[in-house]
């Protein structure tokens, strides 16, 4: 029992949640609120980092489960005071720059997010992507125009602008923000002198359509890096375009690591006297799986067919299990004439001693989605049952 589900809150996660579940939570919601996605989100992206640091490493999502926020804040295991920057956490997360310098010499990464579906992962496919980015000025070879760049006089070549604002009676903030006239470059081509191509931004936009190979056995979560194809900028290395994989959901198929999962719902005809049932793969070939005869198979049986589940990655023909839970659809009624019958197949019933003074009861059909939350005057709540029990309604019609 957990004393706070805050983090897990900003995760959209249950504090049951597996540690690829959290992952899984953070890459989605990290790139949603990404300050160069959502530029008005910056203290969303920040919570959802600290949560994800906290949550992701196992003595501090200990401590938190524990004794909540304060405990962190006390133990220096996580809080506000030792919160890692959330950018840092980003690039360690996605394979960013890895560091501040790297980052002032090479252009920002892109990331996009591509849905893909399980079939696609099973047989490999390529997907085009097309985006807008920036590339040098093919008039002005990135110099923006007729002449050099001379200092931003609105920033004074800082590349930034500060804004002073009044919080109250004798107290005011300094907001700091890039400056919008020279783009945060502390630098600007006169109005006269501007290449008229680009107007002076030393850039344009251009499109661009990139292939994206998606091989066999790649997993839910993986990068495809193209390498220096991010938006161009004079005197600065291109960053790269990040794909990251998001595995949509099959409706037949469930991925373990290398393992396929499904469900296959047998009659108690098939169940006790055997069956043959075909399965189309996600390669679209069909395979028949069988019983034994005289063998029974029972409800929630799990059985596995080698070589048929996920081909692995950069070695497609070694293949994992696909496992098999069997589920038996019993028959709601049997007619009173077969009872004989089937008592004489079956193997025969225990013998029970009935005590003479039994009292006779009937069973009613339950529903175990509805509990009672009523409470009671005398007894107290379901709560204060010093047994535990769970009070649940019957179905009288």
């Amino acid at each position: 029992m957990v004393k706070e589900t805050g983090y897990y809150d900003l995760l959209g996660v249950k504090p049951t949640a597996t540690t690829d579940e959290l992952k899984k939570a953070y890459r989605k919601l990290a790139l949603k609120y990404h300050p160069d996605k959502n530029p008005n989100e910056g203290e969303k992206f920040k919570l959802i980092s600290q949560a994800y640091e906290v949550l992701s490493d196992a003595e501090k999502r200990q401590i938190y489960d524990q004794g909540g926020e304060q405990s962190l804040k006390e133990g220096g295991g996580g809080g506000p005071g030792g919160f890692s920057s959330p950018m840092d956490i980003f690039d360690m997360f996605f394979g960013g720059g890895g560091g501040r310098r790297n980052r002032e010499r090479k252009g920002k990464d892109v990331i996009h997010q591509m849905s893909v579906t399980l079939k696609e992962l099973y047989n490999g496919t390529v997907r085009k992507l097309a985006l807008q980015k920036h590339v040098i000025c093919s008039k002005c070879k990135g110099v923006g125009g007729k002449k050099p760049p001379e200092k931003c006089p609105t920033c004074r070549g800082s590349g930034m602008q500060v804004r002073i604002q009044q919080l109250g009676p004798g107290m005011v903030s300094q907001v700091q923000s890039m400056c919008s006239e020279c783009r945060g470059q502390g630098e600007r081509v006169s109005a006269k002198d501007r290449c008229k191509t680009c107007d002076g931004k030393k850039v344009v936009r251009d499109r661009k359509i990139l292939e994206v190979n998606v091989d066999k056995g790649m997993e839910d979560g993986q990068k495809i890096v193209f390498n220096g194809e991010g938006d161009q900028e004079p005197n600065i290395e291109p960053g790269d375009i990040v794909i990251v994989l998001d595995e949509q959901e099959d409706p037949n198929f469930r991925r373990m690591s290398n393992d396929l999962s499904m469900r296959v719902e047998l009659s108690l005809v098939e169940a006790l006297c055997g069956f043959q049932r075909p399965i189309t793969t996600l390669d679209d070939r069909v395979i028949v799986i069988s019983s034994i005869p005289g063998e029974v198979i029972k409800n929630e049986d799990l059985k596995c067919v080698l070589g048929e589940g996920m081909p692995t990655y950069k070695n497609p023909f070694e293949k994992g299990r696909l496992k098999i839970l069997f589920t038996i659809k019993f028959p709601n009624t049997v007619a009173p004439e077969d009872l004989a019958l089937l008592e004489q197949i079956l193997p025969a019933r225990p013998e029970i001693a009935i005590p003479e003074n039994a009292e006779q009861c009937s069973l009613l059909k339950m529903d175990p989605t509805t509990r009672s939350r009523r409470r009671y005057s005398q007894q107290g709540s379901d709560d204060d049952d010093p047994h535990g029990r769970q009070h649940v309604q019957c179905q009288t019609s």
